[in-house]
């Protein structure tokens, strides 16, 4: 009888151990603050400036940029017009600007974006 219960506790433990345990999460957490860029920044991780001409005028307030990824702290209900050409993840490989240059003003919107990374499409 103790060899069955010994023998049963072995064939459980084994058992407990074989079980595949879920893949550990992945966590980036970037401290500091956002990129300072004349025309704002991609609303995803690395969070790399975006050229003249990506986003439209409702995302600026006198002037300055108010915001995307995880620093955007405008309403919940916030949509701008981008345009996408200007995109990596869109094949865009063209001249992004330097820190501090100074924006100016032609804007041709072709997607509906809301800060928080979720695009729509089309205009709104």
């Amino acid at each position: 009888m103790r060899n069955s219960k010994v023998l049963a506790f072995a064939i459980l433990l084994a058992a407990l151990t074989s079980i595949p345990s879920s893949a550990s999460a992945q966590v980036s957490i970037n401290i500091g603050p956002e990129p300072a860029c004349p025309y704002g920044y991609y609303d995803y991780a690395p969070y790399n400036c975006a050229p003249y001409g990506y986003y439209g005028p409702e995302w600026f307030s006198g002037g300055v940029f108010i915001g995307a990824g995880p620093w955007f702290r405008g309403p919940h209900d916030f949509h701008g017009h981008v345009d996408n050409r200007f995109d990596p993840q869109h094949g865009y490989a063209g001249p992004h600007p330097e820190r501090g240059e100074k924006p100016f003003n032609h804007f041709h919107g072709n997607e509906v974006r809301d800060g928080r990374g979720h695009a729509e499409g089309g205009h709104r």
